[in-house]
């Protein structure tokens, strides 16, 4: 059975960090890209990091550069999203995905076949 599941969402003020997690069945976890996304009401959806969990590379969306740090953990079938010097624009319901997506696809959301329920993130000014 295919099962996402995120947590770690929550509110902070600007500049603070947050970890989002996401854990999933061990038959979606193996050998697939874990991506996660974000979108808002009335916002197209936007992909922010994807890692390869056979190799750990890992793919992030210039805006979240240098700020969002994906890491795994292949013993809990989990991936980490890291979350710093979080930005009001930053808020969003965030989304874990799984797939298997082509060459240059790994942040579209229409490359993953599976998705969580999602975790809200709130950043104040």
């Amino acid at each position: 059975q295919v099962q996402l599941v995120e947590s770690g969402g929550g509110s902070v003020q600007a500049g603070g960090s947050l970890r989002l997690s996401c854990v999933a069945s061990a038959y979606t976890y193996s050998s697939n890209f874990m991506g996660w996304f974000r979108q808002a009401p009335g916002k197209e959806r936007e992909g922010v990091a994807a890692i390869y969990t056979g190799g750990g590379v890992t793919y992030y969306a210039d805006s979240v550069k240098g700020r969002f740090t994906l890491s795994q953990d292949n013993a809990k079938n989990t991936v980490y999203l890291q979350m710093n010097s979080l930005k009001p624009e930053d808020t969003d319901m965030y989304y874990c995905a799984a797939g298997r997506p082509r060459v240059m696809g790994w942040l579209d959301g229409y490359e993953y076949n599976y998705w969580g329920q999602g975790t809200q993130v709130t950043v104040s000014s």
